[in-house]
């Protein structure tokens, strides 16, 4: 079997992958491109994988993080944590015989190998997303919330949450509010009409949406999880009605939807301080995790400046 083949079939019994590294994602947001697997074994036992994307451009080989992938980097067997020294030479080694140009990948939070990428060479940079770890106690994670957040939610007492809003919809919402602030979305369609089906065909992923009275969308979210954290991966709102308390309702209606499947509520974190001051007040408390990157090939520094590479990096 190929090292994909071996993968798959470890992802349909580990329990322990997370969502962001397991197969279906990975076919998923890879979608139109490449992507495969190096593995670590012991005694014929896969203890450790790293699934990455990968590309070619004028003859340069590169990894680097796909769309809508928070953290990929390398899994390893639990019981083999206290091995990372030795398992992150084997996966060096292994990444310097595919002849990279550059090599860049976001890993797990609690990942015990950055440290030893760096101690190779690697560059390691500190990144945040912002979490709230216990959904259990519903009344103390809103009372978490700053007073202007509850105020919203007040507002938000005529708002409907809808549960049934299809992938088309939802796309099409994202994609007018954007246009409200002049922007324009950077997934296609067929992305993410792609990555929809797969998280449906697996239930670890949900739209939730909040309308008026009316029927109108005013909020909408697509959530996905795996069996430790739900993660609010792509969020919209309409400007237009921010009054209306329909960003605070979204926040706590995804989070009660979580609560019945996980434990754990991801933010899905950004570097940007704007998103990162509205998380914080939802009771999102700042958690590190780190990227590690590599140019193999200096020259590779112009040619991903000049192609704008960097854009396909979680932001």
């Amino acid at each position: 079997m190929t090292p994909k083949e071996q993968y798959r079939i470890l992802c349909e019994q580990e329990t322990t992958i997370p969502l962001f590294l397991q197969y279906w994602w990975m076919e998923a947001v890879c979608m139109g491109k490449q992507w495969d697997v190096l593995l670590c074994t012991r005694n014929g036992e896969i203890v450790a994988a790293m699934p990455y994307l990968c590309g070619k451009k004028l003859c340069m080989k590169y990894i680097i993080q796909p769309q809508q992938t928070q953290m990929n980097g390398i899994w390893v067997k639990p019981e083999y944590a206290d091995e990372a020294s030795e398992l992150a030479n084997n996966f060096i080694s292994q990444l310097k015989g595919l002849q990279l140009a550059y090599y860049y990948q976001q890993y797990p939070i609690a990942s015990p190998f950055p440290a030893c990428f760096k101690e190779n060479g690697f560059k390691v940079k500190e990144r945040v997303t912002y979490r709230i770890e216990d959904l259990t106690d519903m009344e103390s994670v809103v009372a978490s919330f700053q007073k202007s957040k509850r105020k919203q939610l007040r507002k938000a007492l005529t708002l409907k949450t809808d549960l049934n809003m299809s992938s088309d919809e939802f796309y099409n919402f994202h994609v007018a509010c954007l246009a409200e602030q002049k922007k324009t979305i950077n997934y296609s369609r067929a992305f993410f009409l792609a990555l929809y089906k797969a998280a449906k065909v697996h239930s670890q992923g949900q739209i939730i949406a909040v309308r008026n009275m009316d029927g109108q969308v005013l909020a909408a979210v697509f959530l996905v999880w795996d069996a430790t954290s739900a993660y609010f991966l792509i969020s919209s709102y309409s400007h237009i009605h921010n009054k209306t308390g329909a960003t605070a309702l979204i926040v706590l209606e995804s989070m009660k939807f979580a609560r019945c499947k996980v434990k754990a509520f991801d933010f899905e974190g950004s570097m940007d301080p704007g998103i990162a001051t509205f998380h914080r007040e939802f009771g999102g408390q700042k958690t590190v995790y780190y990227s590690i990157e590599k140019y193999y090939k200096p020259i590779f520094r112009l040619f991903l400046f000049a192609n704008r590479l960097r854009t396909w990096k979680i932001r």
